[in-house]
């Protein structure tokens, strides 16, 4: 999940992403130790783009100016890298004191993070959007703090619906689909709706279409893929390609060709991140589209939310304070929303999308912040959950949709 928001991140603001920064090693051997003149944390984070390193070392250069007594180490290194690093840091008892990273309920079982809420101030915790804080709890209680958010909206191509007769996007499931099948008689290799059902992010395009219809995969405690609330959503999708109003074979297709037709204006309409804005800027800019929620079964939006977190690991409880001085310094608006812009992302507080929402491009995701549902992660079955939507869930091009929620059940099962 990680690598697939932190590719996405850059082409909205930056050309190229670059994933192997060179690293900046902890000092003193990253032992964290407090020197003599005070407090030293250990920072260690991915590198999300060329400027990851420096917008780092902005924040902490302007950090340190205020709290001359704390240092901070910072240490960059690429996602390949990260999770390896980690856990050689963590058996070797050098653990960050502050960690940008994906999973992290093992850590938190392991007892080794400090709850979020022990390490901001009440302010900044009640700043957080509360469904990107429920996603970072385990059992009730938050161990991270939503760092960067990704979404998902549905792009629309204005000159293809107006050509195909179709007054408006639609909002719900019937409205979509009788405006995909009406683009899709345009002709000329014209589809009306993209669906990527391939093995690139099959579990992304089954969640806009299983939670549109008021299912769900599960949570912590259990995967629940074949259930009886996801059977309409998986209909839907059936329904959709049965009318032919998507592209030719939707089981094998990936999300990322299929976005390079629609900025190319052979599709009507296509559930798309942000980083699609500049995909369309840099390769097609005289796109007539638009951004609108994703139409679901009853009109009510919904979006698949993404997100990285920051986390306290529990090392040493004189750096409690320190820590929290830290973070509450980089989540204010005027730190945090510059460094989240210049990255490409969205912000997960409710103070970073007011900031930003002037940005036509970005309002769009951040209105449907606040709807954003989220895979399961933190229940250790989700990898599989994960690996068997990539593998199977295509097939319903040409088996039933009971049926392949079933097998995708059954390959979780089985780990």
């Amino acid at each position: 999940m990680k690598k697939s928001l932190r590719a996405g991140a850059t082409i909205a603001i930056a050309a190229t992403a670059t994933l192997t920064l060179a690293s900046c090693g902890f000092g003193g051997g990253g032992s964290g130790d407090a020197d003599s003149d005070g407090t030293t944390l250990d920072l260690l984070v991915p590198s999300y783009s060329d400027a990851t390193q420096g917008l780092w070392e902005d924040v902490i250069a302007g950090f340190e100016d205020e709290n001359p007594d704390i240092s901070v180490n910072l240490e960059v290194q690429s996602w390949d890298n990260l999770e390896s690093v980690i856990a050689t840091k963590i058996q070797g008892g050098e653990a960050p004191d502050i960690y940008n990273g994906g999973p992290f309920a093992g850590f938190a079982a392991d007892e080794l993070l400090y709850p979020a809420e022990e390490v901001v101030s009440p302010e900044t915790f009640s700043d957080f959007q509360e469904s990107f804080v429920a996603n970072a709890e385990v059992d009730g209680t938050a161990y991270a703090l939503p760092l960067i958010a990704s979404a998902r909206a549905l792009f629309v191509n204005n000159a293809l619906l107006e050509q195909a007769g179709v007054a408006a996007a639609p909002t719900t499931w019937d409205e979509l689909l009788d405006a995909a099948v009406k683009v899709s008689a345009l002709g000329g290799g014209v589809a009306g709706y993209g669906m990527p059902l391939g093995s690139e992010e099959a579990q992304a395009e089954a969640a806009v279409w299983l939670w549109g219809g008021g299912g769900t995969f599960g949570d912590a405690d259990a995967i629940t893929i074949d259930d009886p609330s996801n059977l309409p959503g998986a209909e839907q999708i059936k329904k959709m390609i049965d009318a032919g109003a998507t592209q030719a074979d939707p089981g094998s297709t990936d999300r990322s060709p299929l976005m390079d037709i629609f900025v190319q204006g052979k599709i009507g309409m296509q559930v798309g991140l942000p980083p699609t804005v500049g995909q369309i800027e840099e390769g097609n800019p005289d796109l007539d589209y638009s951004i609108v929620p994703i139409p679901t079964e009853s009109g009510d939006p919904i979006t698949v939310g993404v997100m990285d977190q920051l986390m306290a690991f529990e090392n040493d409880g004189d750096k409690k304070e320190a820590i929290t001085k830290f973070l509450d310094y980089y989540y204010s608006a005027d730190v945090y929303v510059p460094w989240v812009q210049t990255e490409g992302f969205l912000p997960t507080t409710k103070s970073g999308a007011e900031a930003l929402g002037g940005e036509e491009s970005l309002k769009p995701f951040l209105d449907v912040l606040p709807n954003a549902k989220f895979y399961p992660s933190t229940n250790p079955q989700w990898s599989a959950a994960d690996g068997a939507f990539k593998a199977l869930f295509g097939q319903i091009q040409t088996k039933s949709a009971q049926e392949v929620l079933t097998e995708v059940q059954a390959q979780t099962d089985a780990g």
